[in-house]
């Protein structure tokens, strides 16, 4: 091999190997990319891991991180789900809680769920405004009289209670925190960036995944 090609060939090394190394994710650190919870919270997944998304519909960081997120969702293996939770760490968030456990009743929220964010976001819509609320429930082609049963039923506010105390016994201070198979916390403010997180996602899950025997559900 002469000279110049040798030259060749270890810099097309190099270059694989800069890209090789850029593209392995580095090893989520916890206290720094997430947390272990000193009590593990329940998971309503079964013998799916599960990865529990706090949210508030009228928060910014939540609205912003929506798509990525559900982008990643849809790519998740079949023993992985992601199960939103509405928070109500404030009274002020209980309207938006309603809302989306309403929209579950309904068999609506596959279909509506991203369009609540761009209702409270881009149409400037108020929706914790029943009037509002109601108007915007017609124009999306549901029952009104149904949608208003289950906004204010029992079963509703039993669920909002439910997620606000899960989100409380994790130490849920802000929105958005994703909790992985109850166990482990992380979010954007932890991790800086969406790229991050969902490299610290995915290397919790596999965690979770070791913990619980390392079997993939079918």
């Amino acid at each position: 091999m002469n000279r110049t090609v040798l030259h060749r060939t270890l810099a097309l090394l190099a270059g694989l190997f800069m890209l090789t190394g850029a593209l392995a994710a580095e090893p989520a650190e916890e206290g720094t990319d997430y947390k272990r919870l000193a009590k593990p919270v329940p998971v309503e997944t079964g013998k799916q891991i599960e990865v529990a998304e706090f949210f508030w519909y009228r928060c910014p960081h939540c609205n912003q991180l929506e798509p990525g997120l559900s982008a990643w969702a849809k790519k998740l293996p079949p023993d992985v789900k992601l199960r939103p939770v509405p928070t109500v760490l404030n009274q002020n968030w209980l309207p938006a809680a309603k809302l989306y456990y309403a929209l579950a009743d309904l068999g609506a929220l596959n279909r509506l769920h991203g369009k609540v964010f761009e209702a409270y976001h881009n149409e400037g819509l108020d929706l914790d405004d029943e009037d509002q609320l109601m108007a915007w429930v017609k124009k999306q082609g549901l029952d009104e009289a149904r949608f208003k049963a289950a906004y204010r039923s029992f079963s509703t506010r039993t669920r909002v209670m439910k997620g606000d105390r899960t989100a409380r016994a994790a130490g849920i201070t802000g929105v958005p925190a994703l909790v992985v198979d109850g166990k482990y916390l992380t979010s954007i403010s932890m991790t800086y960036t969406e790229e991050r997180l969902f490299e610290v996602l995915d290397q919790l899950i596999q965690r979770a995944r070791k913990e619980r025997g390392g079997k993939t559900a079918k």
